[in-house]
Order: C-alpha cells, then sequence, then structure tokens
C-alpha cells in the first residue's frame, strides 16, 4: 500500500493514473528544487511524469534536466507517495504516483529547458516548510532520517 498525501480522494470524481519520478538532490545542508512559477507559485521537487514506454530512470534523468538545468546522479529509490489532484495544465484529475529518488546533482548544463521553472538551492531546513506538497516534505523528512 502506497501512502496518499495532500488532499482527500473526491467522492464520484474519475482520476486518471499518472506515474511520476522526482530526486532529492542533496548537497551539503542544502537541496535543489525548482520554483515552478504557474499555475500557483511553488517550490518542487524536480521531477515529473514518466512518458508512455519511457522507463523511470531515463524519465527521471529527463525530468530533473528539464526542471533544473542540472546532470544528476541517481543513487537510490527512497520510497513513493500518491497524490490526488487537479492538474489544470492538462485539464486532468490525476491520482499522481509519485517515486522518489535520492541522488546527486553532478553538473550543471545550463538554464532549466521547461518553462516557468527555475533551479533554487534551499536550505534543507526550510525546504522541509517549503516544499509545496507534503509528500515531497515527507519524502525529504524522510531522507533526512
Amino acid at each position: 500500500m502506497i501512502r496518499r498525501h495532500g488532499e482527500p480522494v473526491k467522492p464520484g470524481q474519475n482520476y486518471t493514473r499518472r506515474p511520476g519520478v522526482y530526486a532529492i538532490l542533496l548537497r551539503g545542508d542544502h537541496i535543489l528544487a525548482t520554483h515552478q512559477a504557474e499555475p500557483i507559485p511553488e517550490f518542487q521537487l524536480p521531477g515529473g511524469g514518466i512518458d508512455r514506454g519511457e522507463q523511470p530512470i531515463p524519465a527521471l534523468h529527463r525530468e530533473v534536466h528539464e526542471e533544473t538545468g542540472w546532470k544528476i546522479a541517481v543513487t537510490r529509490r527512497l520510497g513513493a507517495f500518491r497524490r490526488f489532484t487537479y492538474m489544470p495544465e492538462y485539464d486532468l484529475w490525476a491520482e499522481k504516483v509519485c517515486t522518489v529518488y535520492l541522488a546527486r546533482p553532478v553538473r550543471r548544463l545550463g538554464p532549466p529547458s521547461e518553462p516557468g521553472h527555475t533551479a533554487i538551492w534551499l536550505p534543507v531546513e526550510e525546504a522541509l516548510h517549503r516544499l509545496g506538497n507534503p509528500g515531497d516534505r515527507a519524502m525529504l523528512a524522510r531522507a533526512l532520517g
């Protein structure tokens, strides 16, 4: 059973399952997060949806690069959680199945290519409060022990 974080399931609402991969990128006492400006400005773990036919680890590398501009080295799978949410950019009610990996930022290759995203180094103590969803915050707390 994968733990649910965030808003409760809306009775009668149909949700589309959307698997995704996300990274906790630690360097010292900071993490590399992404700040997404739209639709609601928030800090997030970098990552996103796995495209049809794509494997999780290549999807993680692609998504982190798009959202932060960084090349990463994946260390290990940390865990997974579910979120039931409306995704306005896709006009979709989604059951997001979020698998989170510990990874290491290797090299900045350039700016994020994903529109509206900015790579931000956050102190981990600040990130525990500022990440935009409770699943991201819980996974960071788990990573920190």
